[in-house]
């Protein structure tokens, strides 16, 4: 969604509480929150576990911090599988025919870090993601797969293994991000400001249209954008104050004291969280004991470690005490005036002290703001899904490791095509497919093994493998998972149909969730 398009969002600073409101209505113009423009990604997927290939590109060249920042423990959290494949464990569904907790091995071993926790919800799942790691990534990595009970959350999952980090730090990363961001790059900023966390911020993906919308007409629409606010300080190196998008409503409010504590704060809607953080690990086992009912990082952990980061901190050297929300004694030149025309809410005497230096028992939460022109989205809903299949064969082929042809796309060679069949740009057919005659497959994912009779249309979609499509079928902005049969002249749109699932013979669906009972 367009970022120009959101829901209007104003903040409003509060006073102390107990203080008399001397302005109590102080509220940011929505034009002061900063919003940026970023170009369309596209995408759409498909495919069954298979080896990922060696990445064909370039490795980035590192910085000095970065090669000589120690190991850390990079730790993997995988949810549970979304609805439509409940056969297949979320860390194996197929980006582009590859699964898609192999983007996030492939990344870490990119950064020399290759002695990993992998934590998997369910037995099953873990059994099954631990049999493919071990044989795509034998003698490449060294991965513990550890089972953890369903339903805990990110930060249950966490405490579950919390004795088994041993490093100084540990990196937590989501199994279902898909990045070209070093985590390398990340753990060295943690390193270099001595932080209790550092988190990944990246710009907010422009996602195609909702999962109940269609994909191409004037029904066309788009899901509201719910957005993130992070508080920044004027460096961009610490992490003030966060809302989650849950969270957002029209108003956003900070308290008087908070800004009054640190002095300027930049406000930015338009920066999602990669869920990808460096933990001071005695900083989180800490917080995971003490905070025994926390069950997500995103919404508690973090939210918490950036609210307590001023508890007991000296506040500038002139001795104030800062409590955990900010609540300060501060000169009277330090009070809050007019709002800044630069984004900023507060004067500009910044107490860079504050946040700065190691004393004062304070801790530091820190951010790593990616460049707009990295790729950084989340597998994290069917849309997300879809969208980035289409990008890691288009825009963003970089990541797939694939090599592309003269045409844009991947045929494999066991391939066989029909007469007047087509294969458009940003396309990819994998090993033993094969299409009949009069078909066309414009920006799709086909997955292995599939039979796909003549004059079907394949527009948007994710087919994964040994799919059945006969003859006069038409498939736009839908995913089909293994082993599904479509009967001669069925029509999807907008659909996901789960694994096994037979659509009749000239059924017509739009916006709708097919599985077997």
């Amino acid at each position: 969604a367009n970022p120009e398009a959101s829901h209007p969002v104003s903040l409003s600073t509060l006073p102390p509480e107990g203080d008399e409101p001397q302005n109590p209505d102080l509220t940011l113009p929505v034009d002061l929150i900063r919003r940026r423009r970023r170009g369309r990604w596209t995408s759409r997927s498909s495919s069954s576990p298979e080896a990922p290939p060696r990445s064909s590109r370039p490795s980035s060249p590192r910085s000095t911090a970065e090669r000589d920042t120690p190991p850390l423990t990079p730790t993997t959290l995988i949810n549970p599988p979304f609805c439509f494949s409940q056969d297949v464990p979320k860390a194996l569904l197929p980006v582009a025919n590859r699964p898609a907790i192999s983007y996030v091995l492939d990344l870490l071993e990119s950064s020399d870090l290759k002695d990993i926790i992998v934590v998997v919800e369910g037995q099953e799942a873990a059994r099954l993601v631990g049999a493919w790691i071990s044989s795509a990534y034998l003698d490449r990595l060294v991965v513990e797969v550890v089972a953890v009970t369903e339903d805990i959350g990110t930060a249950g999952a966490l405490r579950a293994i919390s004795k088994r980090l041993v490093a100084n730090d540990v990196l937590v990363i989501s199994g279902d991000l898909v990045t070209d961001v070093l985590p390398g790059a990340v753990a060295a900023t943690h390193r270099r400001n001595g932080a209790a966390v550092t988190a990944l911020l990246c710009s907010v993906p422009v996602s195609g249209p909702s999962d109940a919308a269609s994909s191409g007409g004037k029904d066309k629409a788009k899901k509201p954008c719910r957005l993130n606010i992070v508080g920044l300080d004027i460096t961009r190196q610490f992490l003030l104050h966060v809302v989650s998008g849950t969270d957002v409503e029209k108003d956003v409010r900070v308290y008087k004291r908070k800004i009054r504590a640190v002095g300027q704060m930049e406000i930015r809607s338009d920066l999602m969280d990669a869920h990808l953080y460096a933990f001071n690990r005695t900083t989180l086992q800490d917080v995971l004991e003490q905070k025994e009912a926390y069950r997500s990082i995103r919404l508690e952990v973090l939210p918490y470690l950036v609210k307590s980061q001023l508890r007991s901190a000296p506040s500038g050297g002139e001795g104030t005490i800062v409590d955990e929300t900010g609540n300060v004694v501060v000169p009277p030149s330090s009070n809050l005036q007019c709002l800044s025309q630069h984004r900023a809410i507060a004067p500009s005497a910044f107490k860079q002290d504050l946040l700065a230096s190691s004393g004062g028992g304070t801790h530091r939460c820190c951010v790593y703001i990616a460049s707009k022109n990295k790729y950084c989205h989340r597998l994290n809903s069917i849309q997300a899904y879809c969208d980035i299949n289409r990008d890691v064969i288009g825009e963003a082929s970089h990541l797939s490791g694939y090599s592309f042809s003269s045409h844009n796309n991947i045929i494999h060679p066991s391939c066989v095509l029909g007469s007047k069949s087509t294969v458009g740009p940003q396309c990819m057919l994998a090993e033993g497919s094969q299409l009949g005659d009069k078909c066309g497959v414009k920006r799709s994912v086909i997955g292995r093994h599939c039979r796909i009779g003549s004059n079907v249309k394949i527009v948007n979609s994710v087919v994964m493998n040994h799919v059945v499509i006969e003859d006069g079928c038409h498939i736009q902005g839908s995913v089909v998972c293994n082993n599904v049969q479509l009967q001669e002249r069925a029509v999807l749109k907008d659909c996901q149909v789960g694994a096994g699932y037979t659509v009749t013979t000239g059924s017509d669906h739009k916006s709708e969730s097919l599985a077997r009972k």
